[in-house]
């Protein structure tokens, strides 16, 4: 996998961003895709995961309601879409894949920054 994630940036309160993660590495439905976090200060977290075939998901469940990941194997690509977003959400969103050994972080992207405004 090569994974490049974008769509962060500066956003207020109650707003709204969707990230996308690319995989160069044309996996298609091959993996379970992920997105983590980590906030300043802060350990990495859990997001959000999608199995292969999209067909099930699971969330933090501070995001739940709120965040949701979807994929389209055809693009190779991973989106997280991020609703009614608030301050304790900024932080850098990473996309990752598991490749069948856990979450190794050999097989994350590069982060993108969310940063929201009070």
């Amino acid at each position: 996998v090569q994974l490049q994630a974008s769509g962060g940036g500066l956003v207020q309160a109650g707003g709204s961003l969707r990230l996308s993660c690319v995989d160069y590495g044309r996996s298609g439905g091959t993996y379970t895709m992920g997105w983590f976090r980590r906030a300043p200060g802060k350990e990495y977290e859990f997001v959000a995961a999608i199995s292969r075939s999209g067909d099930t998901t699971n969330y933090l469940d501070s995001v739940k309601g709120r965040f949701t990941i979807s994929r389209d194997n055809a693009k190779n690509t991973v989106y997280l879409q991020m609703n009614s977003l608030n301050p304790e959400d900024t932080a850098v969103y990473y996309c990752a894949a598991d490749l069948g050994n856990g979450w190794s972080t050999d097989n994350w992207g590069q982060g993108t920054q969310v940063t929201v405004s009070s």
